[in-house]
C-alpha cells in the first residue's frame, strides 16, 4: 500500500511539474526556468542536507553525483525547449521513457536483455516514432511538432543517465544528498551565467510557477525513493504514469487536442513503458 500512495504521489508531482513547466518555458524561457527551479529547490534540500551530516563515503560517490546533476539538470533544460514547441500530451509520454532508457544503460553496462526486454524497447521505439509523425489537428502557435519530440527524446536520454547514476547513489547516500546534485549543478551552471550575463528573466506571473515547480521537483523524487524501498516495481509503474495524467490536465486547463494518431502514439508509449516496468 505505502509503494502505491507514493508512486501516485510522484505521478502526481511529475505531472505537475510538466505542466508547470510547459507555461513558464514559454514565458521566461527554458533556461531561465530551470535555473530558477533549481535554486528553489536547493534552498528546499539544504535544511535536509545539514541535518543528515556528511556521508563518510562522499568522496567515492561524487562520480555518480555529477553524472546525477548533470544529467538532470541537462534533461531538464531540453524538455524545456520541447515543451516551448510541442505539446504536453506528446512530450510528457517521452519523457517518461526515462526509466526505460536507464534499463538499457544498466543492460549495456554488463546486464543481459531478455527477448521480452528488447521487445518493449523496440515498441517505446515505435511510438516515439508515431508520435513524431502524426498529424496535429490543432497546432499551437509556433508548435515544431518534429523538433519537440526530438527534444524531448534527448531529454529522456538525459533522464535515464541520471536516473542510472541515482540508482547507484540511492544505497551509499541519504536522499538529501542524492537531491544535491541536480539543484547544485543548475545553480553552478545556469543561474549563475545567467545572471553574468544580465539575461536571467523572471516576471510577477511565472514567480509563484518557479516556485512551485521547485516543490513539485524536490517532492516527486522524494515520494519515488521512499515508495521504492517498499516495492520499486509498483512504485516505478505508477510514477510513469505522469505521462496520461499530464495529457489529460493539458487538455482540461490548456486546450491542447491530440489527433488520433497522436493519441495512438501515446497509448503505444505508456503501455511499453508500463510493461517493461513491470518485467524489469
Amino acid at each position: 500500500m505505502v509503494s502505491v500512495v507514493f508512486g501516485l504521489l510522484t505521478a502526481a508531482f511529475f505531472a505537475s511539474s510538466s505542466l508547470i513547466s510547459s507555461r513558464t518555458v514559454k514565458i521566461i524561457g527554458p533556461g531561465s526556468s530551470v535555473a530558477w527551479t533549481m535554486l528553489v529547490g536547493l534552498v528546499i534540500t539544504l535544511p535536509f542536507l545539514l541535518i543528515s551530516g556528511v556521508p563518510a563515503n562522499l568522496g567515492a560517490s561524487t562520480p555518480w553525483m555529477v553524472v546525477a546533476g548533470l544529467g538532470n539538470v541537462i534533461g531538464i533544460l531540453v524538455a524545456g525547449f520541447a515543451f516551448r514547441i510541442g505539446k504536453v500530451g506528446v512530450v510528457a509520454p517521452i519523457l517518461a521513457t526515462e526509466g526505460a532508457i536507464s534499463a538499457v544503460i544498466a543492460s549495456i553496462l554488463g546486464e543481459s536483455i531478455a527477448p521480452v526486454i528488447a521487445f518493449l524497447l523496440l515498441v517505446i521505439v515505435g511510438g516515439i516514432v508515431i508520435s513524431a509523425i502524426a498529424p496535429d489537428p490543432e497546432p499551437l502557435v509556433h508548435e515544431r511538432p518534429v523538433l519537440a519530440v526530438t527534444f524531448a527524446t534527448v531529454g529522456a536520454a538525459c533522464f535515464g543517465i541520471s536516473l542510472f547514476a541515482i540508482g547507484n547513489l540511492s544505497d551509499e547516500l541519504p536522499i538529501a544528498w542524492v537531491l544535491l546534485p541536480p539543484r547544485l549543478a543548475g545553480v553552478l551552471i545556469i543561474l549563475i551565467p545567467l545572471i553574468v550575463l544580465r539575461r536571467l528573466r523572471i516576471t510577477r506571473s511565472t514567480t509563484p510557477l518557479v516556485i512551485a515547480m521547485g516543490f513539485t521537483e524536490v517532492l516527486g523524487f522524494v515520494s519515488f525513493a521512499i515508495g521504492a524501498q517498499y516495492q520499486i516495481a509498483v512504485t516505478s509503474v505508477l510514477a510513469s504514469q505522469f505521462a496520461p495524467i499530464a495529457a489529460v490536465m493539458a487538455y482540461v486547463l490548456f486546450k491542447e487536442k491530440l489527433g488520433r494518431l497522436q493519441i495512438t502514439g501515446v497509448v503505444v508509449l505508456v503501455v511499453g513503458v508500463t510493461a517493461l516496468s513491470l518485467a524489469s
